[in-house]
């Protein structure tokens, strides 16, 4: 049984896979602001990283969260 797999066009199979890929690229991109001086290239792969984890932007990931409440009920 896949955690990640996805329930709606965003959305998530449960809801705390949709938070753990939420609460890791909040992580990814407060790496990435903090230490972008000192690691540029790396920074910028965080950052990339972090969109990956959203499935997009930020609203697209809270678009994914009410779907993935909507699916839990």
């Amino acid at each position: 049984m896949s955690y990640f797999r996805r329930a709606g066009v965003f959305g998530s199979a449960f809801l705390g896979a949709h938070l753990l890929r939420g609460a890791a690229a909040a992580a990814l991109v407060a790496w990435a602001i903090l230490d972008q001086s000192a690691h540029t290239w790396l920074s910028l792969g965080a950052g990339v990283a972090a969109l990956i984890a959203l499935r997009g932007c930020p609203m697209c990931w809270t678009m994914g969260l009410v779907e993935t409440l909507r699916k839990a009920r």
